[in-house]
């Protein structure tokens, strides 16, 4: 079976309850056939343009032979190594995609000069570089693209000959690329970002890097007839209840992989059900875990757990109260697609908007045209500049007592939300500080890589409802790469997205803490000893 789904606990005694409404209400046909009222008037507009992911399989067919021989075409000339520029859905889909396949592709998400500059310095002479952008107008893909033509033409190296274009028909960037004589591959443009996984943002990147993609779409395909029917077997109707339906509702959506054939698939998910569900003071917050987290230990009420594995069959009986799904890859990106836009029907919002992601953009572009002189620390404590949004925070005058005054700050049913603007090659052992933050806070901790969290879990920061507190995580580093044409550098765009976004977020009265490490690989001890 493409997909199969067991459920529990509350997660069952919700699909008992909201499953029956949902196949009288036609909600899975209705989807399938593309109408557009399904999530009341004030959606209908956007939802009009926004359901081309419902279609995406066959749409997308005629796009792999042509990313097949383009694959073919460069391995010709020498070039095997693909860099992917793209945020948000752009990039984690193609992530996913190539990582389940055991394929090469060097994703750059990221501002921070070191990843940059890592991702410039590694081969030149035989990479590619895919430059995925809807509105081409991002300023991460921009930047980053000037940076690969100008490498490109260092080394005698026509960038038309090296760079991929993926945008939508029309779009700035379309115009411009063909203009310079680039390969332009064009999306849907009645699909958003984050359900782009199946359309040319998906498929291109992961193609050309080496994933079959045509059996992806053969996975996808196969399931595509279980989410259209309304009935009681249907993978999306019953996924859709037990994610949103529970009574008291379970805001809060452990997403585990206890499985081995797909890799990072919990982090697509969390960007497709964050940014679709967290507005108007609602939403559902996906919370990436393992299988030893702390709050499996702890099980807070308000935290449903859904844990991807292998083989429903055989685990199943040992979730109690879990949602427990196995699957293909493609039938993954169906059914929580299906799921996740049925679920925005239940919340009553709009899944297919996100009206708070633009304001930390806005407030970065403030920054980089004004370019203050950074705010004094509230504190430095060996080497890490501690910033606050309330001077109460820092009335301890350590890393730890301000660590625990921000916990203080919780709710009840409140949750952490750790964001690190630095060179995730350089520390990725900061990720494991998810785990310690979690047990030390007692809450439902999430992780996100600065910028690219901004285009996913950023709109449910602002948008949903406010129960979170917000650490930053920022570096002071030395290195810095230039922007060609821009009057900004690399470095200053990502110091400006982490302090726009701490901006925006207190003044939505969201408490924020930024710990600016003034040299990462030593003070990451310091901030896992806080931590605990």
């Amino acid at each position: 079976m493409t997909f199969a789904i067991r459920v529990s606990g509350d997660a069952e005694a919700a699909v008992a309850t909201h499953l029956p409404r949902l196949i009288d209400e036609l909600v899975a046909s209705c989807i399938t056939n593309l109408d557009a009222t399904l999530w009341g008037p004030e959606a209908e507009e956007e939802a009009a343009q926004r359901l081309g992911w419902v279609q995406a399989v066959s749409v997308s067919r005629p796009l792999v032979p042509d990313i097949v021989a383009l694959r073919e075409e460069l391995a010709a000339r020498g070039v095997d190594r693909f860099v992917l520029a793209g945020m948000g859905g752009s990039s984690l889909a193609p992530e996913v995609i190539t990582q389940t396949a055991g394929v090469e592709l060097t994703i750059l998400d990221s501002t921070s000069p070191g990843q940059v500059l890592a991702a410039l310095d590694s081969g030149l002479d035989r990479t590619a570089l895919i430059v995925s952008s809807k509105s081409g107008s991002t300023v991460e893909t921009d930047s980053q693209r000037r940076a690969f033509e100008a490498a490109f033409r260092d080394l005698g190296i026509d960038p038309a000959e090296r760079i991929i274009i993926v945008t939508d028909p029309g779009s700035p960037l379309d115009e411009s690329a063909r203009a310079a004589g680039y390969r332009v591959f064009n999306a849907d443009p009645t699909v958003g970002g984050r359900y782009s996984a199946l359309t040319a943002f998906g498929l291109v990147p992961s193609g050309l890097a080496g994933a079959d993609i045509d059996a992806l779409l053969d996975e996808a395909e196969a399931t595509l007839l279980r989410v259209a029917i309304d009935a009681p077997d249907n993978p999306a109707l019953v996924l859709a209840a037990a994610i949103a339906g529970t009574s008291p509702r379970r805001d809060k959506l452990g997403l585990i992989t206890d499985g081995t054939h797909i890799v990072g698939l919990p982090d697509w998910i969390e960007q497709l059900i964050a940014e679709s569900t967290g507005k108007q003071g609602t939403g559902i917050l996906p919370v990436v875990m393992l299988p030893v987290s702390p709050e499996l230990d702890s099980r807070p009420a308000d935290l449903q757990i859904a844990r991807l594995v292998d083989d429903v069959d055989e685990v199943a009986h040992r979730h109690d109260g879990e949602i427990v799904v196995s699957g293909t890859l493609g039938a993954q990106f169906v059914v929580w697609e299906y799921a996740t836009a049925i679920a925005g029907r239940m919340l009553g919002i709009n899944p297919f908007d996100q009206p708070d992601v633009e304001s930390a953009k806005a407030a970065a572009r403030g920054l980089l045209e004004a370019r203050p002189e950074p705010s004094a620390p509230a504190f430095v404590e060996a080497g890490v500049e501690v910033r606050v949004s309330d001077p109460a925070l820092a009335a301890g005058g350590t890393v730890q007592s301000v660590l625990d005054a921000l916990w203080r700050k919780l709710p009840e049913d409140g949750y952490v939300s750790i964001q690190a603007y630095v060179n995730r090659l350089e520390v990725p052992q900061l990720l494991g500080l998810r785990e310690m933050v979690a047990a030390d806070s007692g809450r439902p901790t999430t992780f996100g890589w600065g910028p690219r969290f901004l285009h996913s879990t950023g709109q449910y920061h602002k948008g949903g409802p406010a129960q979170g507190v917000f650490l930053q995580i920022t570096e002071r580093t030395e290195l810095d790469v230039e922007i060609p044409e821009r009057p900004f550098t690399f470095g200053q765009l990502i110091e400006a997205q982490a302090s726009g976004d701490a901006a925006v977020l207190a003044e939505h009265g969201r408490p924020v803490v930024t710990l600016t490490l003034t040299d990462p690989q030593a003070e990451v001890l310091t901030l896992f000893e806080a931590a605990q």
